[in-house]
């Protein structure tokens, strides 16, 4: 069988990462969701709303959630409702967000990343 590699064809790759993020609150009484300091949103190109998948270093969990805008200048990260069972104030996070495209252009696209001091701050992106 052999793989349809035309332009017609998209595949998912990898638009942007926010590396070592640190949760700084988790609110068990939400209906969902990940809350994430506006200007990190903006350094990796992720908006409100967005997919993301979210990866716990500290203990191996992964979720899949979508993104709220946080005050610009706050570092949170906030694990809201449920996906706060999955993490703890402290803990070190990967965020992920993915985007379709043709082969052609992913070839080409550059993924933002952003990673974090402990204070998530940007420290390198």
């Amino acid at each position: 069988m052999r793989l349809n590699t035309g332009a017609d064809m998209l595949i998912e790759v990898l638009k942007s990462k926010i590396g070592h993020a640190t949760i700084t609150q988790a609110e068990l009484k939400y209906e969902g969701s990940i809350t994430i300091d506006t200007d990190i949103l903006k350094a990796v190109g992720i908006i409100p709303g967005e997919k993301v998948h979210v990866l716990n270093e500290n203990t191996g969990s992964r979720l899949e959630t979508y993104v709220i805008a946080g005050n610009p200048g706050s570092c949170v990260i906030c694990l809201n409702g449920p996906s706060a069972r999955l993490g703890f104030v402290g803990d070190r996070l990967i965020i992920l967000s993915y985007a379709f495209m043709e082969v052609a252009d992913a070839r080409r696209l550059q993924p933002k990343i952003a990673y974090l001091d402990s204070g998530n701050k940007i420290k390198k992106s």
